[in-house]
């Protein structure tokens, strides 16, 4: 009868045991390697948008701007100051800044704005200029009022 019960302890603890492996190794990956997976792909992103122009850091903190990228040799072309240097596209660690994108909207935005403004009548660009003639009268009149006190 005390074999029984010694057996059925030990069932017991195994179980116990078999759950604490399992929240371990569950531990484990949240805290490792799930985070380590997030980089990585945040790395290729990176990688895979690269083009010419952007500013770049290697691994061995070396700054400079791509020159030319390879993707057949997965090699860079990196302009240092003038010094042209070649690097495996693994040895870039950060772009810290994007190469400027030609962009059309904000060109489009500004004709609208320059032709809004052409389109005022003349009357209202003397009734402006009046205003802010007076404004400017009525500021130099309150500093001269408190300088008189």
């Amino acid at each position: 009868m005390l074999g029984n019960l010694t057996i059925a302890a030990g069932a017991g603890g195994g179980y116990s045991t078999l759950i604490i492996l399992v929240v371990f190794l569950a531990l484990m990956y949240f805290l490792m390697l799930r985070p380590q997976q997030k980089q990585q792909k945040k790395h290729r992103d990176m990688m895979s948008q690269l083009k010419k122009g952007d500013h770049v850091i290697t691994i061995g903190r070396l700054h400079g701007v791509i020159d030319e990228i390879n993707q057949a040799d997965q090699t860079a072309t990196l302009d240092c100051d003038g010094i042209y240097l070649v690097f495996d596209l693994r040895a870039i660690a950060q772009v810290t800044s994007q190469a400027p994108q030609a962009v059309t909207a904000p060109a489009a935005e500004e004709k609208t704005s320059e032709t809004a403004s052409d389109d005022k009548p003349a009357d209202s660009a003397a009734d402006d200029s009046a205003s802010d003639a007076k404004a400017t009268d009525d500021a130099s009149e309150s500093t001269d009022d408190d300088s008189a006190k």
